[in-house]
């Protein structure tokens, strides 16, 4: 497969596994609404607080959006969009290696670009998440051919781009998404007696049952309605959508063989309406030798609304960025993308109670929906955004507020979320384990360096982590045992072992020494790591 290659791409290949482990450390004050909430919202550098999550995240996040800075060359009062790009690679690579780490087997990634850096993102995201896994690109259009852009020669730039991955393309379940569309004029007919047997309905054209339902010629209520007259005949069709039809010539030798014989009837009593009842299938109706195709076959609740629906493509010309400084009560000039947008990402791939990353949260649009649609939601993002945008916008939503996608959703406010910044790393610059660091801190990344999995915070705080593939894993740090001495209790000897919870097999113990010779280990099936020397932590 081709690679990329970038100034200090080798460089970059480390750089994720060099990024220190950093804590995770509460904000009490910033906190709100529940208390024991499962979502996050996390202030500090992107690639450090991803590298803080995959202990506790590793493999279980259903979904991802990511909206880099674009790389645009512009000066943003929000961002610094102006870098080289190896530089901005050297940014994104890292990132994007350890956002699939915290992906689950069957998860999807979003990337939201511009065509600035798009077929470098794709080379990479190709090496990084694998070719087989790309499963479409969508285009999005985010603007219209209007103002200032308009002015100068040659094409109108008004699309973006998403690129979408899966983790796993063998294991990845997308749902059937419905997209609204224009009223299809093909539908120009209009069944009068719905009621009455099949054989005797009778068809007039839609403008007239249009005319009679309003009480006035199609000419007045073009006159009276203007360019509102596609919308009130809209709202007709849809309120009468098992009324509302057309008629469409079948492809005899395609079909089979309980059609044809519908088709020949209903060429042999032209003026019949004829009924095909099918056991497993929707009934089929034809007159005159076609079939009759009602317009409620084409609806679809889309967003709380039936509408003329169509299985939704790669081209997104529906949710157009513009009139977007209300949504979510935040300024993000020219960044912010629109509620409906992320809620079709999370539609397609999503249900209630999966978790939801983005770990370039911007304003909070992603976690704000996430919030609306009841996933749970880890948002990350750095300096003063976190605490002026992303935090008043997110209490917001817990009270309840009504922007974006509230009422599709039916959103009325609840849940909460958990404030944390980044605190100080595992490992000092020396290797050594921090001062102050925890039994349970140390306890999630000895198991995420083993296994490649989170570790649950709510696992028990004891020396035995668990056992995989039948190998029992054990931490003795912090006096962990109750020895609380300078040596006890993190020293593995004889007496200590029998301390330990028992595990059938083998085992796997972390401790800063071990007084055991390496005979005893060996007729024991244990296998001794030091601390810190041995942890996986750069």
């Amino acid at each position: 497969m081709p690679l990329l290659s970038w100034y200090n791409r080798d460089v970059d290949l480390t750089r994720a596994a060099l990024a220190p482990y950093r804590l995770l450390e509460p904000v009490a004050e910033h906190s709100y609404g529940e208390p024991d909430s499962s979502n996050l919202l996390v202030k500090g550098d992107n690639l450090e607080a991803l590298k803080a999550l995959l202990p506790y995240y590793g493999g279980q996040v259903k979904c991802v959006y990511a909206d880099p800075p674009f790389n645009t060359g512009q000066a943003f009062d929000d961002y610094d969009d102006n870098l080289e790009h190896s530089i901005w690679l050297s940014m994104m690579y890292p990132a994007m290696e350890l956002t699939r780490d915290l992906l689950a087997e069957d998860g999807t990634l979003f990337v939201h670009i511009d065509d600035n850096e798009l077929a470098y993102l794709t080379v990479v995201l190709d090496e990084i998440m694998g070719r087989k896994n790309r499963v479409a690109l969508v285009t999005f259009k985010q603007g219209a051919p209007t103002g200032h852009k308009a002015i100068n020669p040659g094409t109108v730039n008004t699309t973006n781009y998403i690129l979408i991955y899966a983790k796993n393309k063998a294991k990845w379940r997308p749902k059937r998404v419905f997209t609204g569309r224009e009223r299809d004029k093909r539908y120009g007919r209009f069944l009068v007696n719905p009621e009455s047997p099949h054989a005797s309905w009778k068809f007039v054209t839609l403008a007239a049952a249009v005319s009679a339902k309003a009480g006035k010629k199609m000419a007045e209520l073009k006159k009276e309605l203007g360019d509102a007259l596609e919308g009130y005949l809209n709202d007709f069709v849809i309120a009468h959508a098992n009324q509302v039809c057309r008629s469409a010539r079948p492809d005899y030798e395609a079909v089979g063989q309980d059609v044809r014989q519908a088709i020949d009837a209903s060429h042999a009593s032209p003026a019949e309406v004829i009924l095909l009842e099918r056991a497993k299938h929707s009934e089929m109706y034809f007159l005159g030798g076609e079939r009759i195709l009602f317009y409620s076959s084409k609806l679809k609740e889309v967003d709380g609304e039936l509408v003329a629906g169509e299985p939704l493509t790669t081209l997104w010309d529906d949710l157009l960025s513009n009139n977007l400084h209300k949504e979510g009560g935040v300024e993000f000039p020219k960044s912010k993308k629109p509620e409906a947008l992320i809620k079709r990402c999370l539609d397609l791939v999503t249900e209630k109670g999966d978790l939801v990353l983005d770990s370039y949260l911007g304003s909070g649009t992603t976690a704000a929906v996430a919030h609306k649609m009841g996933r749970r939601w880890i948002g990350v993002e750095q300096g003063d955004h976190a605490e002026k945008k992303c935090l008043p916008r997110l209490k917001a939503v817990v009270d309840g507020e009504q922007s974006g996608i509230s009422k599709s959703v039916g959103w009325n406010g609840g849940d909460g979320f958990r404030f944390y910044k980044l605190g100080v790393p595992i490992f000092d610059e020396d290797g050594h384990i921090h001062q102050g660091i925890r039994f349970e801190h140390l306890a999630a990344h000895v198991w995420f360096a083993e296994i490649g999995s989170a570790r649950s915070v709510h696992a028990s705080k004891e020396a035995f982590l668990g056992a995989y593939n039948g190998v029992g894993y054990y931490l003795l740090f912090n006096g962990i045992l109750g020895d609380l001495s300078s040596e006890g209790g993190n020293v593995l000897t004889r007496a200590l072992l029998r301390k330990l919870p028992p595990s059938d097999g083998p085992k796997v113990i972390y401790g800063e020494s071990c007084l055991l010779s390496d005979e005893q280990l060996r007729e024991l099936e244990i296998t001794f790591k030091q601390t810190p020397y041995d942890i996986k932590a750069r």
